[in-house]
């Protein structure tokens, strides 16, 4: 097993800065989006490689979108005008 490197996270998993209005439930739901994003393209190249397969990796896709709802909403995000 080789040595843990830093540098690779930051190449394999690009982080982008927040740009949008700060609340510490923007930033937070901003970080969780980021993760969803580099799951999914993750689950994508899985799939595409023949990995997996397309009903895994909806599946897997589904659960983290509703991770990502549920984030959403705990964070107190969601409005009365958001369909609720």
């Amino acid at each position: 097993m080789t040595a843990y490197d830093p540098h690779n996270d930051k190449f394999l998993a690009p982080r982008s800065r927040y740009y949008g209005h700060f609340s510490p439930a923007n930033l937070a739901f901003n970080a969780n989006l980021q993760e969803f994003a580099l799951r999914v393209n993750t689950l994508c190249g899985l799939e595409t490689g023949g990995k997996i397969t397309s009903n895994d990796a909806y599946e897997e896709i589904s659960n983290l979108w509703y991770q990502l709802s549920d984030s959403y909403t705990a964070l107190g995000l969601r409005k009365k005008a958001d369909g609720e």
